[in-house]
């Protein structure tokens, strides 16, 4: 059996970099083992499959090449992108099916946007050992933190470690321990780090970011829209960014670079972060034939 695989980069920023996601139409008779075999095949950080909902717009799930998970920011907004493109989606408000719920998806334009939930924090003191070993798997000292910052745990839907450096050139030399880094996220039950900094490549910007994820076999990945989510919330939150949308850039850091540029969209109530939209453009790259 042959089964097709587009593969669609997310949050490009402008006409380049973003990062690729596979993506399979028409996918109700792949039994789970089916899809896993097909995801390691494409060889990227996530594939999405889509089948039909009673509940939704489309079902959609995600597998890395180690497991299925239960969300992936990137290849949400590559799928719809896809499909607004072939014309099988409207633009407006849409949703997806999950293993674990619903989810809210915009789509306007040329952009798509999915929900997140309000976050919650898990801050860990400077002395706190979780903050010792996540120093020590980065090969960081408490003097490359950003000022006013610890690491902190933070969940909106899916829990990353965010760590504030001070310095871009900091960031970009990172020499992550990924076995360090997969030990801390199993016993948090993260995904992953993601290490930002205020430094940005293009003005107007919020942050610039890396993202480690070897506990799902991800060494570093190009946009994480489900890690720019929480990010957002903690510029929001625990930083005192006064403002409601953000611009977030992942992948410039990367060697090679492929940059990204993720829009998260804030929505309060009285003050309070009730929910969030994160999303931004995509652009189909090729066609593969896989073979199980």
């Amino acid at each position: 059996m042959q089964i097709e695989v587009q593969i669609v980069n997310a949050f490009v920023d402008g006409e380049v970099g973003g990062n690729p996601a596979g993506v399979v139409l028409q996918a109700d008779g792949l039994s789970s083992e089916q899809k896993l075999a097909v995801a390691q095949q494409v060889g990227l950080s996530e594939t999405a499959f889509v089948s039909k909902s009673d509940v939704a717009t489309i079902k959609l799930e995600f597998f890395t090449p180690t497991r299925q998970i239960a969300h992936c920011g990137h290849a949400t907004i590559a799928t719809f992108s896809l499909l607004r493109q072939l014309g099988l989606v409207p633009t407006g408000q849409l949703a997806k099916e999950t293993i674990d719920g619903l989810r809210e998806i915009i789509v306007a334009d040329d952009q798509a946007f999915m929900q997140q939930l309000a976050p919650r924090y898990q801050p860990f003191a400077l002395a706190d050992p979780i903050t010792q070993q996540a120093w020590q798997s980065l090969n960081i000292s408490s003097g490359d933190l950003l000022n006013g910052t610890v690491p902190t745990l933070v969940n909106t839907g899916n829990s990353f470690l965010i760590i504030g450096l001070a310095s871009e050139q900091t960031l970009a030399e990172l020499q992550p321990n990924y076995a360090q880094i997969q030990q801390i996220s199993e016993q948090l039950d993260l995904i992953g780090y993601y290490v930002f900094t205020p430094a940005t490549k293009q003005a107007g910007r919020s942050a610039g970011t890396r993202m480690f994820a070897p506990r799902y076999g991800i060494r570093e990945e190009a946009g994480t829209g489900m890690a720019a989510g929480p990010l957002a919330c903690y510029l929001h939150d625990q930083l005192g960014v006064q403002q409601t949308s953000f611009l977030i850039e992942q992948g410039w850091l990367m060697q090679p670079a492929s940059p990204s540029v993720i829009e998260v969209q804030l929505k309060l109530v009285d003050g309070a972060i009730q929910s969030l939209l994160a999303g931004g453009r995509a652009k189909v790259m090729q066609t593969l034939q896989v073979g199980l």
